[in-house]
């Protein structure tokens, strides 16, 4: 099983949906993004460690840090192994010097432990292939090319299409057209829902 190693890009609220935060990975030596919906209190618990904030009394991620020390166990590396009806799944891979084990997480929960013993985050083909969204340098040109147009029509794109529809009653040829709109505007947590809504037609 191939791993490819992610890094944060960028984490985001939600302006659709309270308590909602994007959580933007990047393919480290590649141009896929995987843009993942969580929830509040994990993207605080995320957003202090990325920041180095320390807060004055732990957190649960901390919590689990300080036990895991105490017993001796080392956590090597994050893995988002699965995608099933567009629900991520992860694994935190870990090891007490004799035994290696791993623990069944939310990608969440995991990156956040991750984050504080420094480890890498990983997934595996079949979840960038089904939920990774390309930005190709073309793209990007294109989209400077065309910003003055972009914004233009940003306004009465958004009034037609930002009212709250239905992606469930959405054709899928303008499940697409949202999702190319979602992506030059660099609203992530917008396009994960849309590419989400995709899947379950497949």
């Amino acid at each position: 099983m191939k791993k490819i190693q992610l890094e944060i890009l960028g984490l985001s609220s939600s302006q659709s949906q309270t308590g909602s935060f994007a959580l933007v990975l990047g393919e480290r030596d590649g141009n896929r993004r995987l843009p993942i919906i969580i929830g509040m209190f994990e993207a605080q618990s995320i957003a202090i460690q990325i920041e180095k904030i320390n807060p004055n009394r732990p957190l649960t991620h901390d919590l689990f840090k300080s036990f895991a020390e105490q017993m001796d166990v080392k956590v090597t590396e994050i893995l988002i192994s699965d995608l099933k009806e567009g629900v991520f799944y992860s694994k935190i891979m870990c090891t007490n010097g004799t035994t290696d084990f791993e623990l069944d997480a939310r990608p969440s929960d995991a990156i956040a432990i991750g984050l504080r013993f420094g480890v890498p985050i990983y997934t595996v083909e079949s979840v960038l292939s089904e939920a990774g969204i390309i930005l190709s340098d073309l793209e990007d040109e294109e989209e400077e090319s065309e910003e003055m147009t972009l914004k233009s029509s940003a306004s009465s794109s958004s009034a037609s299409t930002g009212a709250k529809e239905s992606l469930s009653q959405t054709s899928v040829d303008e499940l697409n057209k949202l999702l190319n709109d979602a992506l030059e505007k660099e609203d992530y947590e917008r396009a994960a829902k849309i590419r989400d809504e995709l899947n379950k037609r497949n």
